[in-house]
């Protein structure tokens, strides 16, 4: 069987009975990072609570997900953990982020629209949907105890995950310790270990032809896998849902890549219209934004000066087509209460 990766501070850890928490999404990382994760502990005489944790994130995964992590508890003989973020999945996520970049918008409280999608760069889907509520679950259940969290995360995966360390050591504030068991496998060695368990990968692997599992339209996902999940029956509700998200905001998925470009044949003809709009206005608000220099911009959320009055007025002009695009009643349109909302703002940004 493959080597599990580990390191001296992980080791003392295991050797002191630390709550393990497996993350799981039902694809063949998390799955194969279980596997490997328990057959260590069994070796290393680990004595402590050992769980997987699944975050649900609603509509936009598959419906086969949570039955793959299902059957790997009962396979490993431990608890599932099921978590969801509160507030909504995903999509309402991204739903909710639009309507609160227009808002924001219409009060000067961001310089240009928010793009509504996570990005690679900001992967809000992760750190808010996943990690966070993850987390606090954990630190309510095992509180003031050092957690080991463990991932699939592999190096082979990406250039940005190939620096993936090891395990990362928790810090005073911080009791857990990141640990990925399976950082450097291949994809044939993680297919292999589930095979090999008499287990078997999520369908969408070998049935539906995807490379990747994790939600039916990643941000990350490559056109072939979006092409495969798009094919899929399951995918088409959700399809339709994000690509009105596209046409209402008028953002692509994946920065210039539509996703309603994938699969038009899945379109009414009314959202097929509706795309070819979006479009348009994406283009009309990329140019109208293209006048706005960096430092007229905010940091942080706060402007980082005053505008002088030329910079003042192209920031008018800008929010007045950008209102009528959209159709938001946006305030500040002059010079004189851009000025007033800039010194607002930075007086607030001193007192905090």
């Amino acid at each position: 069987m493959f080597a599990v990766a580990t390191l001296p501070f992980l080791d003392l850890a295991i050797a002191d009975g630390s709550p393990v928490a497996i993350g799981v999404s039902g694809g063949k990382d998390s799955q194969a990072a279980a596997l490997a994760a328990f057959r260590y502990l069994d070796q290393c005489g680990h004595v402590g609570p050992r769980i997987l944790v699944h975050a649900d994130l609603g509509v936009v995964e598959w419906r086969d997900s949570l039955r793959i992590c299902e059957e790997l508890a009962a396979h490993l003989g431990c608890e599932l953990l099921v978590v969801r973020r509160k507030a909504g999945d995903l999509m309402d996520r991204w739903e909710a982020r639009w309507r609160s970049s227009i808002d924001r918008y219409a009060a000067l409280e961001t310089v240009t629209l928010v793009p509504c999608w996570s990005t690679p760069r900001m992967r809000f889907c992760t750190s808010e949907l996943k990690t966070h509520v993850i987390q606090a679950e954990l630190r309510r259940r095992y509180k003031g105890q050092t957690v080991i969290n463990a991932t699939g995360v592999r190096r082979e995966e990406s250039a940005a995950r190939s620096k993936a360390t090891v395990a990362d050591q928790g810090t005073v504030n911080d009791n857990f310790i990141n640990w990925r068991p399976i950082v450097d496998w291949t994809v044939q060695e993680v297919f292999s270990a589930i095979d090999t368990s008499g287990l078997a990968p999520h369908p969408a692997y070998r049935d539906g032809g995807m490379s990747r599992v994790s939600c039916m339209f990643c941000i990350m996902s490559n056109i072939a896998d979006l092409t495969a999940a798009a094919a899929q029956p399951e995918s088409h509700e959700l399809y339709r849902r994000m690509v009105e998200l596209e046409c209402e905001s008028s953002f692509a998925f994946q920065g210039s890549r539509w996703l309603g470009d994938v699969a038009p044949q899945l379109l009414t003809g009314n959202l097929r219209d509706r795309l070819l709009v979006a479009k348009s206005t994406a283009l009309w608000r990329t140019q109208a934004e293209a006048r706005i220099t960096d430092g007229m911009l905010y940091v942080k959320g706060w402007p980082t000066r005053m505008l002088t009055d030329a910079e003042a007025d192209i920031l008018a002009s800008v929010r007045s087509e950008i209102g009528a695009l959209f159709g938001i009643e946006c305030a500040c349109l002059d010079r004189e209460s851009i000025h007033e909302r800039y010194a607002e703002l930075m007086r607030h940004r001193e007192a905090a």
